[in-house]
């Protein structure tokens, strides 16, 4: 088996592009929007009083200036970025493997959005596909993959839990494993997002450059990807993770040294629930591709979720607005942002990555 570090070589932006010409007939090409008023917001000094009780307590507030560019993955197919990823990999498989695929079928591990992703795109390609997905799942997501006539089976929280129950099902059905995250193939697909926003930055800014981008990060397959394709250029990639119980377990592995294996969090950011994948690690701990890793509390996320739904009219899950949160609540970010931008501030690309949540979820956060 090719180990981590030889795979990581292979990623590159002749890989997206290529996966990118690959799945353009099955995916969308999703919107990017910008928000004045979230430009001001973000803009704006936060209080001294904000910043009691948190890290920062004590520090004068950052002066940044953001132009947000927000990628809208939550308009992809199944409401995320995952459609991509899942796409691409069947692709190959059936460019690879044939009709020894559709007759074994697929299998994976999710929380949601990748088990909606793979559903839909097994039934559009004519493969079976068998679905692990947590008991807690959003109900939205159960009901979304199961709509795509996959099988789903169900099993606890937890990735190792999850991956136990897809050994168990391996050995019944003899299906394909497609990884949820720690993959060339859907690394190279979920890439396809920053492809996309670089593109719609250049057709928008005209001559301003894309200063950075910044993506969640649960199992890095969006990071890993997005940073990938900006490898050769001069727009600098970030990560965002909720801190809740232990979930910013990228950020905590990059400041040890070492990839943190296991994750055990009940975050809101449900997306990001799971450990970074090997390869991806790969990728994000390399500083010439990922330029930081930050974490934001629940509360922050929830701040952002409620700017996002009532200053852009825009539907998104908690996972989606780590970046934005980061960009709104974390000084050592802000304060990097006012000092390398300065006067003229950043362009920065905040990946929206989802909208798969209900309004009675939604209700549940704001009550």
């Amino acid at each position: 088996m090719t180990s981590p570090a030889v795979a990581a070589q292979s990623l590159t932006p002749a890989a997206i592009q290529a996966a990118y010409g690959l799945i353009q007939p099955h995916v969308h090409r999703t919107p990017l929007l910008t928000c004045k008023t979230l430009d001001t917001i973000a803009s704006t000094p936060q209080s001294t009083e904000a910043l009691v009780g948190t890290l920062f307590e004590g520090q004068t507030p950052a002066r940044p200036q953001f132009r947000f560019f927000f990628k809208c993955e939550n308009f992809q197919r199944i409401g995320a970025f995952k459609a991509r990823g899942a796409f691409h990999a069947l692709l190959r498989l059936l460019e690879e493997r044939g009709e020894e695929v559709k007759r074994r079928g697929v299998i994976t591990h999710s929380s949601g959005n990748h088990a909606q992703a793979l559903a839909l795109a097994a039934s559009n390609l004519g493969i079976p596909a068998y679905i692990v997905m947590p008991r807690i799942s959003t109900p939205s997501k159960i009901s979304g993959t199961q709509s795509h006539g996959a099988e789903v089976i169900f099993s606890g929280s937890t990735s190792v839990e999850r991956e136990t129950v897809v050994a168990e099902m391996q050995a019944k059905t003899n299906a394909i494993l497609v990884p949820p995250y720690d993959d060339f193939n859907i690394i190279c697909g979920q890439g396809t997002t920053g492809l996309e926003l670089e593109a719609q930055h250049a057709e928008q800014a005209r001559s301003r450059p894309l200063d950075a981008v910044i993506t969640p990060i649960g199992g890095g397959g969006l990071n890993s990807g997005v940073a990938t394709w900006f490898s050769d250029k001069q727009t600098r990639v970030f990560g965002a993770e909720p801190s809740f119980e232990g979930a910013d377990d990228c950020r905590r592995g990059l400041q040890a040294g070492k990839r943190v294996e296991a994750v055990g969090t009940l975050t809101i950011a449900d997306g990001l629930r799971t450990p970074v994948g090997l390869l991806n690690w790969e990728i994000i701990s390399n500083e010439k591709k990922v330029e930081g890793v930050f974490a934001v509390t629940e509360e922050q996320i929830k701040s952002a979720m409620r700017l996002v739904i009532e200053r852009m009219k825009v539907v998104v899950e908690p996972s989606a607005v780590v970046g934005l949160a980061v960009c709104l609540f974390d000084e050592n970010f802000r304060r990097r942002v006012e000092q390398e931008g300065g006067k003229d501030g950043w362009d920065v690309g905040v990946v929206f990555s989802g909208g798969n949540t209900t309004v009675e979820a939604i209700a549940k956060l704001f009550t």
